[in-house]
């Protein structure tokens, strides 16, 4: 009887492993939608770095329309993780959230040139904010998000110079400057997160650079 009882018990184990299996595949499944949906959005609001006679306007249009398939997808990914289980499963989304992060945040930067708030992407992505409702945007996530988005204005300000647009670098500066304000309230350990915002002060400098070039260049209003 000890025999089967322990035989019993291993069999129990391989379900387990065999049905958290299944729920990891399904996840995948749905970052992977998401991940596709995330370079789509990416490769359109690549064109601001193409030309300064873009039509800023009309590509954040097409943009928003493709994060309600976001929203859908998360939805969808929502659904699949096991209630009270998020941070377990987390890591199989932490990339393509902080990209889309980073994403939504360029959007709404070019809309109203302000800083995008949690809730701001939280809308936009179809995500609750507080980690109390389930599944979130992380915070970590998040801050990721916004300095990737810091180096991502940092290309547009060297590139708007090429382009004959010489106020957006300047525009570019103060929003960066006013960011890393913000982070530096932060007391960030040294991790990722810390590393990374390491980065946003070669960002601040690069700005700087053009900003000094086109000045002494006489290109600045």
């Amino acid at each position: 009887m000890a025999a089967q009882s322990e035989t019993g018990l291993f069999f129990a184990c391989q379900d387990y492993f065999v049905q958290e299996q299944d729920v990891r595949e399904e996840i995948r499944k749905s970052v992977r939608e998401l991940d596709q949906t995330g370079r789509e959005i990416l490769n359109g609001l690549q064109s601001i770095h193409k030309t300064s006679s873009v039509d800023i306007p009309s590509l954040c249009a097409k943009s928003r329309e493709k994060f309600a398939a976001v929203r859908e997808q998360y939805a969808d990914l929502k659904h699949k993780v096991p209630q009270n289980e998020y941070y377990r499963f987390h890591d199989h989304w932490r990339n393509v959230t902080q990209r889309l992060t980073f994403l939504a945040a360029l959007l709404i930067y070019l809309e109203k040139e302000t800083l995008a708030t949690r809730e701001d992407l939280g809308a936009l992505l179809g995500v609750e904010v507080s980690p109390s409702n389930g599944f979130h945007v992380d915070l970590e996530d998040f801050l990721m998000g916004l300095l990737t988005l810091a180096s991502e204005l940092t290309r547009l300000a060297v590139n708007s110079v090429t382009a004959g647009d010489y106020g957006r670098p300047v525009k570019i500066s103060a929003f960066l400057a006013e960011l890393n304000d913000g982070f530096r309230l932060l007391n960030l350990k040294n991790d990722a997160l810390r590393k990374r915002f390491d980065g946003l002060k070669y960002d601040i400098k690069k700005v700087e650079e053009v900003i000094y070039d086109i000045t002494i260049r006489g290109l600045k209003s």
